[in-house]
């Protein structure tokens, strides 16, 4: 736990940095389960870091992980001001990657390859479309045994989880008709025809999930 010096040192170099509150929200559950499913792995790509916030979180506590962070090109600045203030050893400037048009980014300065892949809140902003793109190239990419963790919302059994949830994909398709919380059923098929299976799924707090896909 962060002592009072250090939560004032936060505030400082936060001050005028864009800031997700759900980022903020659910960090620490989404540590513990990383913790225990990452403990043997090594290089870590992040699809869709966002501002930034998880990933100068998540690397200092995993400091046996190569952190990969990666997003479209219009938030490296945002991305790369977090790196700035919150510095690790662990931690890589983020790459781009446009599912629309690229495949899966590489660091030319790290010679270990990707054994997992994490992601955070992308699937229900991004159309079923690149929802398919994306889990084709990590299908194709990760070697046998490797990871693809997924965090966010899910719907069970065609029905919403909550209230809040069913809320949540109305205001998403009123903005884009083609996102919207997705199905986990639709979400393990699809999975499946990548060679993709699912080993774990974790309850996380305000009705979201953590998945864990294995590379089999």
């Amino acid at each position: 736990m962060l002592n009072r010096s250090s939560d004032n040192k936060q505030s400082t170099l936060t001050a005028g940095l864009p800031f997700s509150q759900a980022c903020e929200n659910n960090k620490q559950p989404i540590l513990e389960v990383l913790e225990q499913e990452l403990q043997d792995f090594t290089h870590v790509l992040e699809v869709g870091s966002g501002t930034g916030q998880h990933s100068i979180y998540f690397a200092p506590r995993l400091a046996h992980l190569i952190w990969q962070t990666s997003d479209v090109f219009a938030y490296h600045a945002t991305i790369n001001a977090w790196h700035a203030a919150y510095p690790a050893a662990n931690l890589y400037a983020p790459l781009t990657f446009d599912l629309s048009c690229d495949s899966v980014p590489m660091n030319k300065a790290v010679a270990a390859p990707y054994d997992a892949v994490f992601t955070a809140n992308t699937l229900h902003i991004m159309s079923w479309s690149l929802v398919s793109k994306l889990f084709e190239l990590v299908g194709d990419m990760l070697p046998l045994n490797g990871k693809f963790i997924i965090y966010g919302p899910f719907n069970e059994n065609g029905c919403y989880s909550s209230e809040s949830n069913r809320q949540f994909d109305h205001s998403l398709r009123q903005r884009d008709s083609n996102s919207g919380i997705r199905h986990l059923e639709d979400v393990i098929a699809l999975a499946n025809t990548h060679k993709l299976k699912l080993s774990d799924k974790y309850a996380m707090p305000a009705n979201n999930q953590l998945l864990v896909f294995e590379k089999y």
